[in-house]
């Protein structure tokens, strides 16, 4: 995404939701926003097949302490 279109969405959805956003908060409501589209974007780069299933249901499991 582009700058502008970060700006032009994150404006988009704070008014739909109707949450105020600070000045002073916006720069950084922006740059996050922005690296999180980066991030979708290299996750949607990876093809999967047709067949693929997202998951029913995720359980995180703390690393043991021979991995830490």
């Amino acid at each position: 995404m582009t700058p502008r279109q970060v700006e032009n969405h994150v404006d988009a959805v704070a008014a739909a939701l109707g949450l105020p956003l600070s000045p002073a908060h916006r720069p950084g409501v922006l740059r996050y926003f922005a690296l999180a589209a980066e991030f979708a974007a290299v996750v949607e780069a990876v093809p999967l097949p047709m067949h693929a299933e997202s998951a029913v249901h995720f359980s995180p499991v703390a690393p043991s302490e021979k991995e830490a």
